[in-house]
C-alpha cells in the first residue's frame, strides 16, 4: 500500500524517534508498504518519519545510483542491488573526508542543495529478522545511510545549509508544508488550508 509521505514543517520529522522490538505490530507489512511508497516516488531510501512514526526504522536501495556514469565501476557495483532494512540504528563513528553532494528528500520536494559529510560511517543496526549487525559503509552508500539517519534523529538535511541559504530557501520550505507545490506522489501537509 502505498503511504502518504509527511511534508517538510510536520512535527514527526522534528523527533528523535524510538526503538522498537520484535513485537511492534504489523511490521512486516509496514516495511513493504514502505518499499511501495518509496518506489512509487523514486526515492532511494525512506525513513518511519517520513510517513508519519516516529520509529527508529529506515529503508534504503541504492540500485538507482548504479547507472549513474561519473561513478567508478567499482562504486557502480557496490551501489547496484545494495537494498536493506536498518532498525535502531546507531551510527558508532563518521570519519574520513569531508566531500560535498547534491541532496534531496522525499519530504522536501523541489528543494536540493550541495551537503558535506564525512564518507566513512560505521554503523550498528538489527535487519528486518532483528539479527544485529556492525557495517563499516563510504562513499555514497555512506552518505544515503546517513541521510536517512538523520531522519530518525529529527535532523533534515537543510539543517545542514548555510544559514544565507537557509534564508534563501524560506519561502519555498514554507510553500512545501503548504502544499503550494506539484509533486508526483501522495503526500501529507501539515499546513494546507482544508477547503470547505
Amino acid at each position: 500500500m502505498i503511504l502518504p509521505i509527511v511534508a517538510y514543517g510536520d512535527p514527526v520529522l522534528r523527533k528523535i524517534s524510538t526503538e522498537i522490538d520484535k513485537a511492534y505490530e504489523g511490521l512486516d507489512s509496514l516495511i513493504s508498504n514502505m518499499w511501495e511508497t518509496m518506489y512509487n516516488a523514486s526515492g532511494v531510501g525512506l525513513a518511519a518519519p517520513q510517513i508519519g512514526l516516529a520509529i527508529r526504522l529506515f529503508l534504503v536501495d541504492t540500485t538507482p545510483f548504479a547507472d549513474d556514469e561519473e561513478l567508478s565501476e567499482e562504486e557502480q557495483k557496490q551501489l547496484d542491488g545494495f537494498k536493506k532494512v536498518f532498525i535502531n540504528a546507531k551510527i558508532l563513528e563518521e570519519t574520513g573526508d569531508s566531500w560535498a553532494f547534491n541532496e534531496g528528500c522525499l519530504s522536501i520536494p523541489d528543494i536540493r542543495e550541495d551537503i558535506t559529510r564525512l564518507d566513512t560511517i560505521t554503523i550498528r543496526y538489527q535487519d528486518e529478522n532483528f539479527v544485529e549487525h556492525t557495517e563499516t559503509f563510504d562513499g555514497l552508500l555512506a552518505r544515503v545511510i546517513q541521510h536517512e539517519y538523520d531522519h530518525i534523529e529529527g535532523i533534515l538535511f537543510t539543517d545542514k545549509v548555510s544559514s544565507l541559504k537557509k534564508r534563501l530557501l524560506k519561502g519555498k520550505l514554507s510553500n512545501i508544508s503548504k502544499g503550494k507545490i506539484q509533486v508526483d506522489y501522495r503526500m501529507r501537509f501539515p499546513l494546507l488550508k482544508k477547503t470547505r
